[in-house]
């Protein structure tokens, strides 16, 4: 049996004409592409991060930043990838200059814990977002990346007890220096 393709069959097609399956609203559009500029956001600041710790001698805490920077710069890919297979058009905003000053390794960390932190909000938000709006397709995809997410904030949050617990002591630090060192 052969199927004739029909001329009257409406294929729905984002803004860059690629076809889609479902639309999405814009609201969670915007969103999106919010949080993919915020996963950039970390990249560039985990970077900075990675750098202030190597000019200090630090190589175990600027290796697990240059880390962090290179997950978040795969975050914000997977988001412009899924944007893009749903039709839509990544529009990459222009970013802040990251902090490449801080007084001590607590208040990097304890910054970087914040940076976690708002980024699981916002994924929590865009999964409100995505189920007021029925868009199950955001919310699978949303589903392990919060998992992830959740992760990382844990780590962050014992990383940044364990450089508090040190109380600023440069043999302490040292010590968890070598740990990340790997």
């Amino acid at each position: 049996m052969t199927v004739t393709p029909s001329n009257s069959l409406k294929i729905k097609t984002g803004p860059a004409g690629r076809a889609m399956a479902e639309a999405m609203q814009s609201e969670l559009v915007e969103g999106l592409l919010q949080h993919l500029t915020m996963e950039r956001s970390a990249s560039a600041q985990y970077f900075a991060n990675s750098l202030w710790f190597a000019e200090r001698e630090l190589k175990g805490f600027s290796s697990f930043f240059k880390k962090e920077s290179e997950n978040e710069q795969a975050h914000a890919s997977i988001f412009a990838d899924y944007l893009i297979a749903r039709g839509q058009s990544v529009l990459l905003e222009k970013l802040k200059a990251p902090i490449q000053s801080w007084s001590d390794i607590e208040e990097v960390f304890a910054a970087s814990f914040q940076m976690e932190a708002d980024v699981t909000t916002s994924l929590h938000q865009l999964y409100a977002i995505a189920e007021r709006d029925s868009d199950v397709r955001t919310n699978v995809f949303l589903d392990p990346i919060i998992e992830g997410q959740t992760s990382s904030e844990d780590e962050f949050a014992h990383l940044l007890g364990r450089v508090r617990f040190t109380k600023n002591q440069p043999s302490a630090l040292l010590i968890i220096d070598g740990e990340l060192n790997i």
